[in-house]
């Protein structure tokens, strides 16, 4: 079946030494936690996860336990058009924060203020009003006085930092051959090279990321996720394989490596025409920069027809000795840990509480035990849905307390698999499936969660239940706090030690974005997006139909202590 982009009904959007002195730094200077891009200023949010390994961690103090209680609205900044909600994670260099609202609008906000000091808004093509991703992004990137977009018609758009005058603009993907393949996430840099993924998963299309250079837009590479091996893809399945690569992926300058997750293979629910492991869908990739060649990879689910992304994103912690291990969830409950250099397992564990796909996993291959697929014609029930044991909003990892605190829904589906037909339009999905819909698990409630982990193996030191899964991503911040948001629009910081709660806010609307923290004058700010939007809420309505009856919104809340 072709799934057109009708999910859900929720109102107002479519169906997701100085520093030390004035106590904004524990400790040592930033540096001490790690190196690299996001270490050196802890006054900034430089990159999309802050720094390179992916932890969303602010060094930041002057926030803490004793004050969070007092936080109050600074600024309030509201982009105007509300579809979609707001999914970014802002950025924030010397005193600007940099970000992007529905239809690709990129503003430049005075950080201490909210005042606008520049807006972009672009001159897209009108076939993005037909695409099934359509209206969101998930960030911009700076670098090189440059702010850099992936758009929704396909292209990577550099503009002056300082003006927001658009410097170089190059079209990547073709939407209308390629199934409305787009941008839904910022790429990134790695040196002078900007890389990224298009969205493509649930659709007849080959997934691809694309590089390109960072000053010209000059094409460097390609690379196209399903790859050209029979033996993977029999017949002409490759061909709409899916396989994108939709979220921001992360370059480690140690290694001068691109560490990036691929989609489920394409259709999602039904393998009749792809009985092969369907490399390199449902991988974590390592590659070169300069040529895309792959250094290693990791397939964690072979001929996945669950829709088991391994996009998320890549952790790189200490592993106690010494070294560095590399931590990876997938949206199928388990999170690999991993030798960073070559891809070896070091560890799998699991992630989610309610999963009947498979056995489990080898903890020493990294491989499903006895999976249990669909079957055509046949209603079965999966654990977890389609959506995965967390949806893609990202966790965070504190250096100090060395745990990982990330979400979790607790929520199944029944799916019929049925064979999938030519895909009439560009608005369509490739999901291979003739009914799904989102459960509870067996014997249970749905619900969702924010745990803390020991990343490395697993052991739980405190998780805090939700009604409704929680959508937003996490931070972690050296003052001892977690902030995250729910759907219903309450902003929450808890203990990092312990998972007290010790502030809450209601923003009106809930959370998709990214929460982040920052100082510009001696004053350090809390920024949370919030607006609810995205194709998950949808889906989700199946389990939980009060969602259809949350409101809308889309602002950027800034928060202080006087």
């Amino acid at each position: 079946m072709s799934v057109k982009n009708t999910f859900g009904s929720i109102k107002g959007w479519s169906s997701v030494g100085a520093l030390c002195a004035l106590g904004l730094l524990a400790g040592p200077p930033a540096g001490a936690a790690g190196s690299g891009p996001g270490f050196d200023d802890p006054d900034n949010w430089p990159q999309y996860h802050r720094s390179h390994n992916a932890w969303r961690f602010s060094p930041l103090t002057q926030i803490d336990k004793r004050n969070v209680g007092r936080l109050r609205v600074a600024w309030v900044h509201q982009p105007g058009v509300i579809t979609h909600g707001l999914q970014a994670t802002p950025i924030v260099v010397d005193g600007v924060l940099y970000s992007i609202a529905a239809d690709n609008n990129v503003f430049a906000l005075d950080a201490a203020t909210g005042r606008i000091l520049w807006r972009y808004t672009p001159k897209l093509d009108p076939i993005v009003k037909e695409v099934f991703y359509g209206s969101a992004s998930r960030g911009v990137t700076v670098g090189r006085g440059k702010v850099f977009i992936g758009t929704l018609d396909g292209r990577f758009v550099a503009l002056d930092q300082k003006t927001g005058k658009q410097l170089w603009s190059t079209q990547l993907s073709d939407l209308k051959n390629e199934y409305g393949a787009l941008f839904s996430s910022p790429p990134q840099l790695a040196g002078d090279i900007l890389f990224g993924g298009t969205t493509g998963g649930d659709q007849p299309t080959i997934g691809k990321i694309f590089a390109v250079r960072a000053d010209t837009g000059e094409r460097a590479w390609t690379f196209e996720v399903p790859r050209d091996d029979p033996k993977s893809w029999p017949g002409n399945s490759r061909k709409k394989g899916g396989g994108s690569a939709w979220l921001p992926g992360t370059y480690d300058p140690g290694s001068d490596t691109i560490y990036i997750g691929t989609s489920n293979a394409a259709p999602d629910f039904n393998r009749e025409d792809r009985l092969g492991d369907n490399l390199y869908t449902a991988t974590l990739l390592a590659l070169d920069p300069r040529t895309g060649k792959v250094k290693w990879h990791r397939q964690e689910v072979p001929n996945d027809t669950w829709d088991f992304d391994a996009a998320y994103e890549a952790l790189l912690v200490p592993d106690g000795r010494g070294g560095t291990s590399l931590v990876h969830l997938n949206k199928n409950g388990f999170v690999y840990v991993m030798n960073p250099a070559d891809g070896a397992i070091r560890n799998v564990w699991q992630y989610t509480e309610n999963m009947n796909w498979a056995k489990g996993v080898d903890p020493k291959t990294g491989l499903p035990i006895d999976p249990v697929h669909p079957e055509t014609g046949k209603q079965k029930l999966h654990c977890p849905n389609l959506l995965g044991a967390r949806s893609w909003n990202h966790g965070a990892y504190n250096p100090n307390t060395k745990l990982w605190y990330s979400h979790g829904m607790e929520v199944c589906n029944t799916v019929t698999s049925a064979r999938q037909g030519e895909v009439p339009g560009i608005g369509m999905l490739s999901l291979g499936l003739s009914e799904i819909t989102l459960v509870n698990p067996p014997g249970k409630k749905a619900d969702g969660w924010l745990g803390a982990f020991d990343p490395l193996t697993g052991k739980q030191a405190w998780k805090v239940r939700f009604e409704l899964p929680p959508l937003s991503s996490a931070l972690a911040t050296a003052g001892g706090l977690v902030f995250t948001g729910d759907m219903r629009g309450q902003l929450y910081a808890f203990d990092a030690d312990n998972g007290k709660e010790l502030w809450r806010f209601n923003a009106g609307s809930g959370v998709r974005g990214g929460p982040i923290s920052y100082a510009v004058n001696g004053k350090q700010y809390i920024v949370i997006p919030t607006g609810l939007g995205s194709h998950a809420p949808g889906f989700l309505t199946g389990a939980f139909p009060q969602i259809r009856d949350l409101p809308g919104g889309a602002a950027l809340i800034a928060f202080t202590v006087d």
